[in-house]
């Protein structure tokens, strides 16, 4: 599996390292203006492409199709990157910011690994997913059913029209701010070999399962590593409430909620990001 990844030096007085963890369908890209935020915080910002993601390698051969077997390979690439990758830059104790399947993700590291990182801010991470109108009881079962059928690699329902050249502003349910919307198609337009569409039943099954691991009792208990979690007041993609109620799990967990923020808060409006970046300084101030 060839797993893309990337470095940026910082730009002002060095206080470190970031490791910058993007959700799920994203790509380096995306972030070049959150990537510049940290330099200017004298952060050197390490960052990857998921696998099956962005320049990574896709897992299908219909390349549109998100696809994980299970989430344990997501833990191997992270392993590895951290490794090859972020050792080399030589902070021993870096921070991690990380949003959605990446906050997901980067919970299931902290509790694996609590020697990897100082503090982890966690925008809208997956704790639970949202069925968007459909029972969750239904939703499991139709995952785990579509899965025992062998139908794992087939997109879940209405995901194959999520191709990011089929939907317009006003269709996506992820930002209020057209103009950062914009900005991110037309780095698509440019490079449309780093879109994605949506996840199939396989992922959906994977991620599933990955979220009764992080919910089990203990788990969330058992992480030392001080982490904020940034809620999304007006999320649709995963549910804020579990959020609220995960923070509350973390022996030293803090939360703050954005009432106006759609999920990717990274991606909102300038008074939205500045509630997140004002947040984001304070918390790691108090973790130097």
């Amino acid at each position: 599996m060839k797993i893309r990844t990337a470095t940026f030096a910082a730009d002002a007085g060095a206080r470190g390292v970031c490791v910058l963890l993007q959700g799920q369908s994203e790509f380096i890209e995306k972030y070049h203006e959150v990537i510049d935020e940290l330099r200017s915080r004298g952060f050197t910002v390490a960052t990857l492409d998921w696998r099956g993601q962005g320049g990574s390698q896709r897992a299908q051969a219909d390349p549109l199709k998100s696809y994980v077997l299970d989430y344990a390979q997501f833990d191997e690439d992270f392993s590895v990157f951290m490794a090859k990758v972020v050792a080399p830059l030589g902070d021993p104790k870096p921070i991690v910011l990380a949003h959605s399947m990446g906050g997901h993700n980067t919970i299931r590291a902290l509790h694996d690994h609590p020697d990897w990182f100082r503090c982890a801010v966690l925008s809208a991470p997956m704790i639970r997913i949202s069925t968007r109108g459909y029972p969750a009881f239904a939703a499991r079962a139709a995952t785990a059913l579509y899965n025992r059928l062998g139908k794992g690699g087939e997109f879940a329902w209405g995901m194959a029209d999520r191709d990011p050249f089929k939907v317009d502003f006003n269709g996506q349910l992820v930002t209020s701010d057209p103009r950062r919307f914009e900005a991110t198609q037309a780095l698509l337009r440019q490079n449309p070999e780093l879109r994605l569409s949506g996840p199939t039943w396989g992922f959906i099954e994977a991620a599933y399962r990955s979220i009764a691991r992080i919910h089990a009792a203990g788990y969330p208990e058992a992480i030392a590593t001080p982490v904020l979690i940034v809620g999304a007041g007006k999320d649709r993609i995963v549910l804020t409430e579990a959020e609220r109620a995960y923070a509350k799990r973390l022996p030293h967990g803090e939360y703050l909620e954005i009432p106006e923020a759609e999920h990717e808060i990274l991606m909102e409006r300038d008074s939205i990001r500045a509630k997140f970046w004002a947040a984001f300084d304070a918390f790691v101030a108090r973790h130097r």
